[in-house]
């Protein structure tokens, strides 16, 4: 039987995000991507002794996880199985009136890719799932079997900057007719199949594009980004932070551009000769560039490599 591997308590950019949220004494946050609980470990001693946190999770397993690495901190602590971009229902179920900061950890986690079982890498043959929350859903291997070619393509494209995305899609669509594809090492052997060259030496496996691409769809993940966006900036009390760590292009350019739309005063077409929409800046930017995980971080945690961080403010008034 396969060992599972634990959920990585190592957070990203640590220091970076404390400085970005600013946690203080009695203030209340929420980590909308808990995971193994370290970066909310973090949050939670800044804010001590009586500083509370809501831990939001789509995933079982990164709850119960979490439930073992924040104990110590008891009633400060509430943990729900919800997904980040339903933060305003949950807080209104709760009866809180809004937060003082949030953090966004997005993507998949270490633990994903490294419990084979889940299906989210093609290192270890397992069943195509790739659902982060497994209590309902499509699976990838539902996708494969079940999507048009042309929805195939789009996905592939989209999400995944796949070069080759028509040509693989295609190809999934013959060998589905013959035999489902279930596995990832079958995918993965299908995808290396269509990809020029990539039997000879190649930086990264020819399938990683297609895998994220599917992660994504299965996940809805881009669309959980943008409506958590905006009810993250809705929640947060006047001077609160939001602060969103991304790991691929796709995710970055969502959050930069909400960020700086957000940002702005007028927003009317500048054939106007005078402002009429008397739109107002909702969030003052904190981060004008991303901010990215140094040489020694990098060295001692390979997955800050891709790490970009960034943080907004709530205005007053």
């Amino acid at each position: 039987m396969e060992e599972v591997p634990a959920f990585q308590h190592a957070p990203v950019l640590p220091v970076e995000v404390l400085e970005c949220l600013q946690p203080r004494p009695g203030e209340f946050f929420v980590d909308g991507t808990l995971g193994g609980g370290g970066h909310a470990r973090l949050i939670l001693d800044a804010t001590s002794p009586n500083g509370r946190l809501l831990g939001l999770d789509r995933d079982q397993d990164a709850l119960e996880a979490a439930s073992r690495t924040l104990a110590p901190y008891r009633d400060r602590v509430i943990l729900c199985h919800r997904n980040f971009s339903e933060v305003a229902r949950v807080l209104e179920e709760l009866d809180l009136d809004g937060m003082d900061g949030m953090l966004l950890d997005l993507g998949v986690s270490s633990y994903h890719l490294d419990a084979g079982h889940r299906g989210f890498s093609f290192l270890v043959d397992a069943p195509l799932d790739m659902r982060m929350d497994r209590s309902g859903g499509s699976t990838a291997a539902d996708i494969l079997a079940g999507y048009a070619v042309e929805d195939l393509i789009r996905i592939f494209r989209d999400y995944g900057e796949e070069r080759y995305a028509r040509r693989i899609a295609r190809r999934i669509a013959d060998t589905r007719d013959a035999k489902p594809l279930t596995s990832t090492v079958q995918l993965a052997e299908l995808v290396r199949d269509c990809v020029p060259g990539s039997r000879g030496p190649v930086r990264i496996h020819p399938a990683t594009r297609v895998f994220q691409a599917l992660r994504i769809e299965v996940n809805g993940e881009l669309d959980h980004v943008a409506r958590g966006l905006e009810e993250a900036v809705d929640c947060l009390r006047p001077g609160g932070r939001l602060a969103v760590i991304s790991f691929h292009s796709l995710e970055d350019r969502l959050v930069k551009h909400f960020f700086r739309d957000q940002s702005q005063g007028c927003i009317c077409p500048p054939r106007l000769p005078r402002c009429v929409c008397d739109h107002r800046p909702r969030v003052e930017v904190l981060t004008r560039r991303g901010i990215r995980a140094g040489t020694a971080e990098v060295v001692a945690n390979p997955r800050s490599r891709s790490a970009v961080l960034r943080a907004v403010r709530r205005c007053r008034g």
